[in-house]
């Protein structure tokens, strides 16, 4: 990623990671590939896929998107009828080739790759106690633990193994593990983050952090894989084990906030729908006076239609997008503070001027970006700029899978609401209520993990566990 590219994202959450996953099926590599296509969303640092004829298993990897990873011909060399894949974000510092995922490796003739969706909050311990074991760790990878938890387990079959370590580890963890004549898909047992259970049209199956990838390959959904579940598909066949006691869910209501695509079902509801609820919701609990209502695209579109549906105030696209931003750019002059924002959105200025607008936002999270897009709707004339936000004020870290900053970095939590709206430069700001937002989902308060909104973590991490201790997958 280009320092350029980088000052684009910097004020987006960042998401670390999707999974993809084939089992019986002779084209196993390439479908994986259109199922990270379809989760590049969710990862777009690195992608890689490892894939296993019975005998043989074949890797490649490599920083970058899924198509300028992978060529035709990379694909042809990935053979087999299983396969596994990943797309990644990282935390800061620890973009580097190293720590591409799937990992993959052997001990005592076994190999075994992994492919890791969420965090580990004891890794740091598991970490420390392995090294003074004689481990000896390739990554900074808080995924690398389970593989060497697994070849330092001792039992006697390979089933035995996967129940020990995954009782050992606490967190988040949406996980694909694959040998050479197996795929193993494991969710913990809050369920923070997704994963669903496909059928292909062969009848082998696919697994994958979002419904969407299903699409793409024309595989039925058949259901999520359960939180506290492991399947186990060899043969053809698949066998479920449960070794956790059950847990109340934890589900990570973001995924419907923010990072699932609008055309997936995540934790058995509609991205999209959620959405425009969730924008309906907002309308009813803050009323104001505008000729417009608008979102920055993409970000905010689908809570923008149900805001404007239910206030009765149009819908319009005061701004446009540029959906042809490269990944390499003559970098800007300082001069050019805002080449960040101008670069990929610009707005309609003759539509704009002397209009009252509301911005639909789907989250604030440090701020410095939503200060300048603001700005950039006072120079096109606007005459009042007020924003709604579909979720509540995000003030706490989050310990599970996302890449939230340190608390001190978010905005508001160090600042009441007038006080965002004058950094911001509005004229008025509005958040969404925790009780409202849930109330978009279907669900209830106890399904979700609310912790980046109030502070109750459901997995409390180890005391020496700091976010950017290791990196996450």
């Amino acid at each position: 990623m280009t320092q350029t590219q980088q000052l684009i994202e910097d004020y987006r959450p960042k998401h670390e990671c999707g999974v993809c996953g084939i089992h019986g099926h002779n084209d196993a590599s390439k479908l994986t590939y259109f199922g990270l296509y379809a989760l590049q969303h969710r990862g777009q640092e690195s992608a890689g896929i490892v894939s296993s004829d019975g005998e043989r298993i074949s890797i490649h990897k490599d920083m970058g998107l899924v198509p300028e990873v992978f060529s035709e011909q990379k694909l042809r060399n990935l053979e087999g009828n299983q396969a596994i894949g990943h797309v990644r974000y990282s935390t800061t510092g620890a973009s580097n080739i190293i720590n591409t995922q799937p990992l993959m490796v052997t001990h005592k003739g076994i190999t075994l790759s992994v492919a890791h969706n969420g965090n580990l909050v004891n890794s740091i311990e598991l970490r420390r106690s392995l090294e003074k074991k004689g481990s000896i760790f390739q990554t900074t990878m808080d995924s690398e633990v389970i593989l060497h938890l697994m070849a330092m387990s001792g039992e006697q079959s390979f089933e035995e193994a996967l129940t020990s370590t995954f009782k050992t580890i606490r967190g988040a963890f949406s996980m694909l593990m694959m040998t050479r004549d197996s795929m193993i898909a494991i969710r913990d047992p809050n369920g923070f983050r997704p994963l669903c259970l496909g059928k292909l049209t062969n009848g082998g199956y696919i697994v994958a952090s979002e419904t969407c990838a299903f699409d793409l390959v024309e595989a039925d959904y058949v259901r999520d894989v359960e939180p506290g579940e492991i399947l186990i598909f060899k043969d053809g066949q698949m066998k479920s084990i449960y070794p956790w006691p059950k847990q109340r869910t934890s589900f990570c209501i973001f995924e419907h906030v923010y990072f699932a695509r609008p055309d997936s079902d995540i934790f058995g509801i509609n991205v999209y729908q959620t959405r425009k609820r969730m924008g309906q919701i907002l309308a009813r609990e803050a009323k104001v006076d505008g000729d417009f209502v608008m979102p920055f695209p993409d970000s905010g579109n689908y809570a923008a239609i149900g805001y404007s549906q239910e206030s009765g105030i149009p819908f319009e696209m005061g701004v446009i997008r540029n959906h042809y931003v490269g990944r390499t750019f003559i970098q800007p002059t300082q001069s050019m503070r805002d080449f960040n924002v101008k670069v990929k959105l610009n707005p309609v200025r003759s539509f704009l001027e002397g209009k009252r607008v509301i911005i639909i936002e789907d989250s604030i999270i440090r701020g410095t970006t939503g200060k300048s897009r603001v700005r950039s709707l006072r120079k096109a004339g606007v005459k009042e700029v007020h924003m709604m936000v579909s979720c509540p004020p995000t003030r706490h870290a989050c310990y599970y899978g996302i890449d939230f900053p340190s608390s001190k970095q978010l905005i508001a939590s160090q600042n009441e609401v007038k006080e965002i709206a004058g950094h911001l430069g509005l004229d008025s700001l509005h958040y969404l209520s925790l009780e409202g937002m849930v109330e978009a989902t279907g669900m209830t308060m106890n399904d979700f993990c609310l912790a980046c909104f109030n502070n109750e973590y459901p997995v409390p991490p180890d005391k020496s566990f700091h976010k950017n201790a290791l990196d996450h997958s």
